[in-house]
């Protein structure tokens, strides 16, 4: 395994590779979940990444399920102090604004926030998080009030480093310089939706539309702020590099979609490797490298993730790739 320091040096170091549990404890059954959570710490990995929302979605899905499970391993196997443990809040449902999903989302205001954290340190068993997000943008409170609250927590000293998901690059560097400037801790890990394939323009991602994508505005930020790392979600497209029966994500179809396909393969067979292991080694071996959130479901899906590791792309393939 490879290792990292978050945040520009500041924070925890990681493992290249981040286990994200979304799945685990609902659709991904308790066996599986722990076996797979086993196998990557075998392996090295120390970085696992969950919510206070997964998976809210699943049939009699309450949100608890993800964290619960995370907190049950870690106790049975004595891993919270070798485990950086990341967890968001933001897109819990909130019974008092409806009961659609995800126009119901808790938000960011400073009470949701207060009471997300201390909802998850109690589901994980825990009296810290090594990273908290904050999982959706909430147009609805003050950017000023959301910052606050979660400084306060770092100081207080309940969450380590900050982080944001789905949010759009204006807003990520507007509150990173409001924090700045008033001596704050500040978001210094962003997750995002971001992959070998380039989105179509204008292509919407979910609710959130563009801004659950890395886009080349987020990206060339973040390439010039040390203390930043991006965290890249859905990577991997649910398999559809590498599935016939998957389909590459609609927000994907253009013209450009192919020749990138093609030039993958093709660095796929020069280096004996999958075209998943091509596209994590791709990003992990980035000049600002990004740390790919790992959505499996098996073992044996982790071990072929697990692979792209110690793939070396060397310039003239990174140069192909890129070119595409």
């Amino acid at each position: 395994m490879r290792y990292l320091t978050l945040a520009g040096g500041g924070g925890p170091e990681v493992s290249a590779l981040c286990l994200g549990i979304l799945p685990f404890g609902s659709t991904v059954d308790e066996e599986t979940s722990f076996a797979v959570l086993d196998r990557f710490a075998e392996a090295g990995g120390t970085f696992v990444d969950t919510a206070n929302n997964y998976s809210i979605w699943a049939p009699g899905g309450t949100g608890d399920e993800s964290e619960e499970l995370l907190g049950r391993w870690m106790r049975s196997r004595g891993r919270r102090d070798s485990t950086v443990v990341a967890t968001k809040v933001g897109a819990r449902p909130d019974p008092a604004r409806g009961a659609e999903w995800p126009a119901n989302w808790e938000g960011l205001g400073a009470d949701t926030v207060r009471a997300g954290i201390e909802g998850s340190l109690r589901r994980l068993g825990t009296d810290r998080v090594d990273l908290y997000y904050a999982h959706i943008e909430d147009p609805t409170v003050p950017m000023e009030e959301t910052v606050g609250a979660f400084a306060g927590l770092v100081e207080e000293g309940t969450v380590g480093i900050l982080g944001c998901s789905n949010h759009a690059s204006w807003a990520v560097a507007a509150a990173r310089q409001y924090a700045a400037d008033r001596g704050l801790a500040r978001y210094v890990c962003v997750q995002q939706r971001y992959t070998y394939l380039q989105p179509r323009p204008g292509a919407g991602f979910g609710t959130q539309g563009h801004r659950g994508y890395a886009g080349t505005d987020l990206l060339d930020y973040i390439g010039t702020q040390e203390d930043m790392t991006l965290l890249a979600y859905g990577s991997l497209i649910h398999g559809a590099y590498t599935r016939a029966d998957k389909r590459v994500l609609e927000q994907y179809d253009h013209p450009g979609t192919e020749r990138r396909l093609r030039v993958l393969r093709e660095v796929a067979r020069e280096t004996g490797a999958t075209a998943n292991q091509v596209v994590l080694a791709w990003l992990i071996g980035a000049r600002k490298p990004v740390i790919p959130v790992l959505g499996v479901s098996s073992v044996a899906q982790l071990e072929e993730a697990l692979g792209a590791v110690d793939l070396e792309l060397d310039d003239g393939l990174r140069a192909k790739l890129d070119a595409a």
